[in-house]
Order: C-alpha cells, then sequence, then structure tokens
C-alpha cells in the first residue's frame, strides 16, 4: 500500500489541527489574550467567566511575586515591565466587568457577580458591611501609600542613578579594553549588559506608574460600585435602603478585594524587583545570609523579647518562644563564624608565598602609553553624537600598523583629578610627552591660510602643531566649511595629538619584546632568513637598534623581508649599527622615495654646496663606532643659519624640500638638522630610487 506524500498529509490536517498548530505559537496566542482582554472591556461576561477569568488574574500575579523572589539579578526578569502592563490591563478589564454585573443584576443577591466575589465579600465581611469597608479601606492604604509610593520612588531613583552612572561605567569598559584587560567580545557583553540595565531601570521607572494609576483606579471604581448600586437598587429595583447598602457594598468590597489582592501582590513584587538592584543571588540567600553575619544582632533581639516577656500584663509564652528560637540561632552562628574565621587563620598560616611581593611588582609597572583626562572630557569616550574617542585610538593603532609597520602599545586612558575640567596629558612612560586644553561641546576651526578667523568663538593655539585656531559653537560648522576652515571635532584633537607623540617616540616604545613578536609573526617562508641571521651574524639586540633608527627618521618597517636582508648583507662587511642602518636605508630606496614625492610626482630636493660637503667629511673623527661630528660651533652656527634662511625662503614659495647629501655624512647632517627642524627629511644620494623623478630647488 503507497504511503501518503506530504501534500496528502497536509490535505488532511482537519480545522481543528490546524487552529491547534496557530495556537502553539507563542506570539499568536499573545495577541490573542490580549484581543481578548480587550474585548471585556466592551463586552458583558458571564458570571461563570468572570470567575475563571478572576482566578486566572490571582494565579498570574502569585507567580509574578514568585519569579521576583528566586531571580538572581532584576536583569534575568527584564520583560517584568511588559508582564506588569499586561497585569494591570487585564484587573481593569475584570474591574470593568464585575462592575457591570454588580450594576445590573446586584439587585437579585450577592451572587449577582459569581461566586469568586461573593465568598471574598462574605469573608471578609463576616455579616457587617462596616467591618468589611474598613479591612477594604486598610488594605487600599496599605497598596496605595506604602507599598506603591516605596516602590515607585525607588524605580524613579534607580533610574536616575543608572542613567548618571552609565559614562563612567562606559569609560572603565573602553578603558579595560585599551589596556587589555579585557577583549573586544567581552567588553561589547560588557556594553550590552549595561544597556540593558539602564533601559530597565527606566522601564521600571514608568512600570511603578502603572501601579500607582492602577490602585487610584481601583479607589475610583469601588465608589462608583457602592454609590451607583445603592441608586439602581433603591430607584430602580424598588430595593430598600439596607437592603440595597448591605448588597451592593458587599457585591463591592469582594470585587475590590479580588481586584486589590493581586494588585497588592503585583505591587509587592515590583518593590523586591526595583530594591534588589544591589543584591546578587535569590532574595532568601541574600537577605539569610546578611543576617547570618551578624549574630550579635539576633543576641540582643532574643534579649530583648526576655525582657518583654518579663513585663507584666503581657503574654510570656509567645516572647519567650520567639526569644529562645533567636537565641539558638545566635549561638549557632556565632560558633559557625569562630570555626570560619579560624580555617582562614590557619590557611593563611599555611601560605608560604610572600604576599607583599604582588603590590610592588605592579607599583614597578611603567604604561607605554598613557592619556590622562580632566573629568569634563569624560564624555568624549562614550560620546553618542560624535566619534568617540577609544574608537578612534583603535583606528590609530590600525592605521600606524598598516603605515609604519609598528604595531603601537594599548593607550591606557585615565581620568586625573589634578588636572583642570577641559585639559588633558599625553604621557610616555610614565614621563610628559603632550599638554592640550580643549572644549568638549564646541569645535575646532583653522584657517590654512592663516588669516584670522571672523566667526564668534575663543580663540587659542592648536595643541599638536602650535597653530592659530578658534573653538566655535556646533551651529557655525557649515559656514567655518563653507569659508574654506579646516573644521575638527575635540576627540579627534586628542587623537592628532596623540598620533604625534606617538610618531616622534616610536623609537622608545619598540622594546626587545616588540622586536622578538615582530620575528615571530613573519611568514613562515622568511623564518630560514631569521634564523640565519639572529643570532648567527647579528643579535636581536642589534636588529632593534636598526628598526628604532628607521623609525626615529619616520621609516616604515613594514618591509621587514627586506631590512633583514639588507641587514645580512651589510653584516658581511661591517658591525658598525649605523652603517649597517645606513645600507638598510639604501635597500629601501623605492619605498623612501614614494614617501617623499609630492603631488606634482617630483622628489623636492636641496643640495649642499662642494664647500659644505667638504667641510663636514673633513670634521668627522674617529673609527668605527667612534666616529663622530668635531665642526667648530661658529661654522655649526653658521650652517644652522644657511638652513634656516634656505627654508623659510621655500616656505614662502610653498615648498616642503628635503635635503639630499653623500652617504657618508648623512647621519651626521641629520644629528644636526633634528636638533632645530625634526620634521625635515634627510636623504643620501644612495636612498633616491633611479626611476624616481627629482626636482633640484636650490643650494644650502
Amino acid at each position: 500500500m503507497a504511503e501518503p506524500t506530504t501534500e496528502t498529509t497536509a490535505a488532511l490536517d482537519s480545522p481543528l489541527d490546524r487552529l491547534g498548530k496557530t495556537l502553539r505559537r507563542g506570539d499568536i496566542a499573545l495577541a490573542l489574550g490580549i484581543v481578548c482582554i480587550l474585548v471585556v472591556l466592551v463586552l458583558p461576561m458571564p458570571p461563570w467567566l468572570l470567575d475563571v477569568s478572576l482566578a486566572i488574574s490571582i494565579t498570574l500575579s502569585v507567580l509574578i511575586l514568585m519569579t521576583t523572589l528566586f531571580i538572581a539579578k532584576p536583569l534575568e526578569f527584564s520583560s517584568f515591565p511588559t508582564v506588569l502592563l499586561i497585569a494591570t490591563i487585564l484587573r481593569l478589564s475584570l474591574n470593568l466587568a464585575s462592575t457591570r454585573l454588580i450594576l445590573a443584576h446586584g439587585h437579585e443577591g450577592t451572587h449577582a457577580a459569581g461566586d469568586v466575589i461573593q465568598a471574598f465579600g462574605g469573608f471578609v465581611m463576616s455579616g457587617n458591611f462596616v467591618i468589611g469597608m474598613i479591612v477594604f479601606a486598610i488594605l487600599v492604604i496599605v497598596n496605595f501609600i506604602v507599598i506603591t509610593k516605596g516602590s515607585g520612588r525607588i524605580a524613579e531613583v534607580s533610574a536616575r542613578f543608572s542613567l548618571d552612572a552609565m559614562p563612567g561605567k562606559q569609560m572603565a569598559i573602553d578603558a579595560d579594553l585599551s589596556s587589555g584587560l579585557i577583549n573586544e567580545d567581552e567588553a561589547k557583553t560588557r556594553r550590552k549588559s549595561l544597556e540593558d540595565e539602564t533601559t530597565f531601570f527606566g522601564a521600571m521607572d514608568g512600570a511603578a506608574k502603572f501601579v500607582r494609576g492602577d490602585a487610584v483606579a481601583g479607589l475610583l471604581i469601588t465608589f462608583i460600585n457602592i454609590v451607583g448600586g445603592i441608586i439602581i437598587g433603591t430607584a430602580q429595583q424598588g430595593m430598600t435602603l439596607g437592603d440595597a447598602s448591605e448588597t451592593y457594598m458587599m457585591l463591592t468590597v469582594g470585587d475590590g478585594l479580588v481586584t486589590q489582592i493581586p494588585a497588592l501582590i503585583v505591587s509587592t513584587a515590583a518593590g523586591l524587583l526595583v530594591s534588589k538592584s544591589a543584591i546578587v543571588g535569590s532574595t532568601d540567600k541574600a537577605l539569610f545570609g546578611q543576617f547570618a553575619n551578624y549574630p550579635r544582632a539576633l543576641g540582643v533581639s532574643a534579649s530583648l523579647m526576655v525582657a518583654l516577656a518579663l513585663l507584666p500584663s503581657i503574654p510570656m509564652l509567645p516572647f519567650l518562644l520567639l526569644a529562645s528560637i533567636t537565641g539558638s540561632t545566635a549561638w549557632y552562628l556565632s560558633q559557625r563564624q569562630i570555626t570560619a574565621e579560624a580555617t582562614e587563620a590557619a590557611e593563611a598560616k599555611a601560605m608560604t608565598a610572600p604576599v607583599a611581593e604582588e603590590p610592588i611588582a605592579k607599583i614597578l609597572h611603567i604604561d607605554n602609553i598613557r592619556l590622562e583626562l580632566g573629568y569634563g572630557l569624560l564624555p568624549l569616550i562614550s560620546d553618542e553624537k560624535g566619534p568617540r574617542l577609544t574608537e578612534q585610538i583603535k583606528a590609530l593603532r590600525r592605521q600606524l600598523a598598516s603605515e609604519m609597520g609598528f604595531v603601537m602599545p594599548s593607550v591606557r586612558i585615565q581620568d586625573n583629578m589634578q588636572l583642570t575640567a577641559n585639559e588633558y596629558i599625553v604621557r610616555v612612560k610614565e614621563v610628559q610627552a603632550g599638554r592640550g586644553d580643549i572644549r568638549p561641546n564646541m569645535l575646532l576651526v583653522m584657517d590654512p591660510r592663516g588669516d584670522k578667523i571672523p566667526l564668534a568663538g575663543e580663540e587659542t593655539v592648536e595643541p599638536t602643531f602650535g597653530l592659530p585656531a578658534m573653538w566655535i559653537a556646533e551651529n557655525y560648522r557649515e559656514e567655518a566649511s563653507f569659508r574654506g576652515y579646516t573644521v575638527v571635532d575635540p576627540a579627534t584633537v586628542i587623537t592628532t595629538h596623540l598620533t604625534e607623540v606617538v610618531k616622534e617616540n616610536m623609537a622608545e616604545m619598540l622594546s626587545y619584546s616588540e622586536t622578538q613578536k615582530l620575528m615571530d609573526d613573519l611568514d613562515s617562508e622568511q623564518q630560514k632568513l631569521v634564523a640565519d641571521l639572529i643570532p648567527n651574524q647579528i643579535s636581536l639586540g642589534g636588529v632593534q637598534r636598526i628598526l628604532q633608527n628607521l623609525l626615529r627618521e619616520r621609516i616604515s618597517i613594514r618591509d621587514l623581508p627586506t631590512i633583514l636582508e639588507g641587514i645580512s648583507e651589510a653584516c658581511g662587511f661591517t658591525q658598525n649599527i649605523p652603517a649597517i642602518s645606513e645600507h638598510v636605508r639604501s635597500r629601501l630606496a623605492r619605498q623612501i622615495s614614494d614617501a617623499h614625492t609630492s603631488e606634482g610626482g617630483h622628489i623636492p630636493i636641496l643640495t649642499l654646496t662642494p664647500e659644505w660637503e667638504q667641510s663636514f667629511a673633513e670634521s668627522i673623527a674617529g673609527q668605527g663606532d667612534e666616529r663622530q661630528l668635531s665642526m667648530s660651533p661658529s661654522r655649526l652656527q653658521e650652517f644652522i643659519q644657511k638652513v634656516r634662511q634656505t627654508f623659510e625662503r621655500h616656505a614662502m614659495l610653498g615648498e616642503e624640500p628635503i635635503i639630499l647629501t653623500s652617504p657618508a655624512i648623512r647621519p651626521y647632517v641629520r644629528s644636526i638638522i633634528e636638533r632645530f627642524r625634526p620634521m625635515t627629511a634627510i636623504l643620501s644620494q644612495n636612498e633616491i630610487h633611479p626611476k624616481a623623478r627629482i626636482k633640484t630647488l636650490g643650494q644650502i
């Protein structure tokens, strides 16, 4: 016999099966439930269905309370505001349905609104509607004034404190990420948890208004039921005032209790949830665990209850029973505490490792790069409007790795209360390398032509290069851009300053371990070259010094295989580190020439006159590593003056040339010029690639 196909099976599904599959979907079931709640607001409900609905309402409120008690932290019940709204709408709709039944059929007897309302009213009133009204009024007062008001205030304060603490917590996460204490995934998880916490407490602040509004609505509905019921009973149904008052008050009290008791339970759950923000673990473990930490408090309480039991006219048995229980618990907890302290003391005595070494090691640690911010600049770390400072620093690390082949160390960001609000300091190995003062809510504007900026703002000096600039309001951004000015946000000002500081100190930051890591990260094809070179021809420290020499003049070390090949070649005829560095530079001629090629496609150069070339060559004294420049001070001052005059003349023409010398004297010319023009490139003739186009602008 042939098996039915999928199409045949689908066709055999009955409408009831398809309906069951649809209802098993959570979103459909929730939508239908909300629709049913809204329908109750319009259509009348029979008493038996009202009984079932009231039972569901009470069960839901108890479930909410138990869930609140057993969760470990508030975010585990992040859907509480939504659940609270649904429970509130459910109670109000049932309140309206019961009101409709009470006013329409109350004259028929106390069973008119169902058995649940009748049972609650009869149990509380005990045949006296005055007692019932007093008990109901006390219950409403407790819910409205004590629990609802208190939980609402806690929710409001928690939301405000959570929002105020968010920038500081985000700064701590970004600082841990920048310093390498956590990875990107953990930082993302902590940011998500922080956002969820802030959103939750903000939603709880609004949800507390639902609870308070529900209590107010319960009072109004109770008043309407009593007044409206008595009027309908006496004026329309012919009942006496006493019968109408007793019947409608019993129904109203029963109805109020059936709705106010779940409301009281949910209000208690809301208060427990918002007051649990600083407690970790389920409520019973947190509370009992903290009470257990103080057995003396239990002992004093037991003594007080014994004293109360001995007072005349006070029943002795209840107080003595509680005193014995509390005193026994205090004795047991104190003995357990003594045992735990003895165990901890024995474990501490058995430890042989010195505990004082770890703090000393931490004190000796030095941050390679540290950015200290005044308290007014802390929002830049978590700025939602503009670029975040931490994101720009991460982009800077990638940029330096791509351009220079240098892996920038992690930047530690911390606040410094000794700085002014808008001040920052960049430190390299604990030594100040840069300082600036910026305006976090403004924009820095600079005129490339150096003219005065005709905008309303605060005149200042750009902290990186010392150029004249102006701080302007953000609403002037479009006007400044239209005038052709350079517009920079505060985070970019700090990042630019940090970039220049790092580039100036790359040689110092390239440590021995970082050099070893660069060797280890080379491709497997290059590992044979590394093995042949280190340590047979040169030590790793020698390679580090050569790479530092290149970085000191801002030459990229990304082409590490070519650099190592150049070192290997130079080691065949010299062990002098400066000489090896010069040979490596000649091997990088293509890269160096390309870096100094202008937009016109040529390298603008200034050469030394033969007299200066000969003067430098004759002034070099010593042999090998002892070689040094021994030119007279007056001659050096004359050379410096010539260089300054020549560059000032070409700067007025908008040109920034390089200085070209012979290979033998290039390091010594560089050692002089870097003291007063550190950004000027000094190249030798061997570093100009044969295919590079040069343009000679003049001589020095």
